[in-house]
């Protein structure tokens, strides 16, 4: 269905996409995987001719889109897109909303559209909240909406950009079922994502992409199980983490700690876990205070959703010993406190600086 070969992207002197060549099937549904910034948005954004290419071709069932005259026109009428941000007129209904287009671009009258766009809200479980605003809806709601009000112009192809980034964790579920069930209908669909598990159950390709290339694709089996390229396996091991350069010894303490909140939540870590590495960080940040004289640190947060194991980092510049060797009192207190949660701890050099690693014990 939609054929892409060597296409690239560059805004001035900035290169986002390099010479992609690909295809998605008819029916198939692609997940697009990868660290932020390295084009899955944008490579979206151009097979809706919402960002131009700067070179190669966009064939839909044969044709060149991008050297057909009237292929925006008719890409919008059988490509749509559905967007992090929901997009939804606040000044309207969701009848409205889901109205608004079918009426005006495809000349459907009142009646059958609000037929059509009462069904499609039945769909999404949100039948009851016709009449409502924006406003009065949640943001799973509200992303729920946006997919029904791309529905109403009857699109062959779907295009997610992260569906579920903006919204809070408790509020995912309810967007992915939709999207399962839109899976499971047949539909086409290309999605960018980082929900991990999902993009393995719902996917028939994962594509894995990294500084503008899609370095590597496959079955949900190989690339979550057994992928073949360094960065891949790197990405799929990691999965996320929170890193922070810290280059004063006035570090804000309470800031650190509610952006470690919200990373644990965001990966449904318990309480207990939170408050460990919260406890943690502070006194390994406490230990190596001093050595902020001779130059920052770079603390690391790493959580591994396929080993279910939550690390810590801290690298600074090798100078005054290992910091595991008891000095001073107090260094001796912060000592027992880090050794408690951890379930394994080290420090060596890693290129150039002294690395403290600590394995955070399981709850």
């Amino acid at each position: 269905m939609i054929k892409v070969e060597h296409l690239s992207k560059s805004f001035g002197d900035l290169v986002v996409l390099k010479d992609i060549s690909t295809e998605i099937r008819k029916g198939e549904v692609v997940s697009i995987i990868g660290p932020s910034g390295t084009g899955k948005s944008t490579f979206l954004r151009c097979l809706n001719l919402l960002d131009r290419p700067t070179s190669g071709s966009i064939m839909i069932d044969g044709m060149d889109i991008l050297t057909h005259p009237t292929a925006v026109t008719q890409v919008r009428q059988r490509m749509n897109m559905v967007f992090q941000s929901f997009n939804l007129f606040a000044h309207l209904s969701v009848l409205d909303n889901l109205t608004l287009a079918p009426r005006k671009l495809r000349g459907v009258d009142r009646l059958s559209a609000e037929k059509k766009a009462r069904d499609l809200l039945r769909l999404v479980g949100l039948a009851e909240k016709a009449h409502a605003f924006p406003d009065e809806l949640s943001g799973g709601q509200k992303q729920r909406v946006a997919i029904a009000r791309c529905l109403a112009m009857e699109p062959e192809i779907i295009l997610f950009d992260e569906p579920t980034s903006a919204l809070d964790p408790t509020m995912v579920s309810e967007v992915l079922a939709v999207i399962r069930k839109l899976a499971r209908e047949g539909m086409t669909m290309a999605i960018v994502t980082h929900e991990m598990d999902f993009a393995r159950d719902v996917s028939h390709r994962v594509f894995y992409m990294d500084q503008g290339l899609i370095y590597e694709e496959g079955t949900p089996q190989q690339i979550f199980n057994d992928p073949q390229k360094d960065r891949t396996r790197v990405f799929i091991n990691r999965i996320r983490s929170l890193t922070r350069h810290i280059t004063t010894s006035d570090f804000d303490l309470y800031a650190l700690n509610s952006e470690i909140d919200i990373f644990c939540e965001r990966h449904d870590l318990s309480r207990q876990a939170r408050n460990n590495v919260q406890l943690l960080v502070e006194e390994v940040l406490e230990l190596h205070r001093p050595r902020l004289s001779a130059g920052p640190l770079d603390l690391t947060i790493s959580y591994s959703e396929k080993a279910g194991t939550l690390e810590l980092f801290l690298d600074s510049e090798a100078v005054g010993g290992d910091p595991l060797e008891p000095g001073a009192e107090d260094d001796g207190l912060a000592l027992l406190v880090i050794r408690g949660f951890s379930h394994q701890l080290d420090y060596h050099l890693h290129q150039g600086r002294g690395r403290l690693h600590v394995l955070v014990k399981p709850d």
